[in-house]
């Protein structure tokens, strides 16, 4: 005799190696909102998100392209303009009266010095309350361009660019405020 046997598919999200539900439970079941940080080649995108039944809220975005509004000169995918961003993201956040939130990286491997976590660190610095070991982040030097600007006094931009450091400062205070 022969069983029926019924094959049960995983979530999609979970076949196409987009979501890893496991590690989503346990932040959602924490019910502070998470900061979603997502990279790409040119750019940094911070989310806070709270979970709702119907769907993920996405409370504020700041993204690093914006940051050239604010008068930052240089490219948006870096180290810098990623801490930047988590200033400016920190701030929306405080004008919408939230102090805390988790950190949520997806899929992407958390790397100490990474973008990722310049980012968190702007975030904290900015004055959001957000659990992360302070081994993770990148050094001061590396926040600030310092690493940039010397590749740079070497000869190897093709452009003269300008002094990466001073921009950083004037536009840390500029958010700061």
């Amino acid at each position: 005799m022969k069983k029926n046997i019924i094959k049960v598919l995983p979530y999609r999200r979970k076949r196409e190696g987009r979501t890893d539900y496991r590690k989503r439970l346990r932040m959602l079941v924490s019910g502070i909102p998470r900061m979603v940080v997502r990279r790409t080649n040119k750019n940094i995108v911070i989310q806070l998100v709270e979970y709702s039944d119907q769907g993920d809220h996405v409370i504020i975005t700041a993204n690093s392209s914006e940051l050239k509004k604010q008068g930052w000169k240089h490219a948006t995918g870096n180290l810098p303009a990623a801490y930047l961003t988590g200033v400016l993201a920190a701030k929306k956040a405080m004008a919408k009266k939230m102090t805390k939130a988790i950190v949520d990286l997806g899929l992407q491997p958390p790397r100490a010095g990474s973008r990722m976590y310049a980012a968190v660190k702007g975030a904290v610095d900015a004055g959001l309350d957000i659990p992360c070991g302070k081994e993770a982040f990148p050094t001061d030097e590396r926040i600030t361009g310092k690493h940039i600007a010397t590749y740079a006094k070497d000869g190897n931009f093709k452009t003269s660019p300008s002094d990466i450091e001073k921009s950083f400062d004037e536009l840390k205070k500029k958010l700061m405020k």
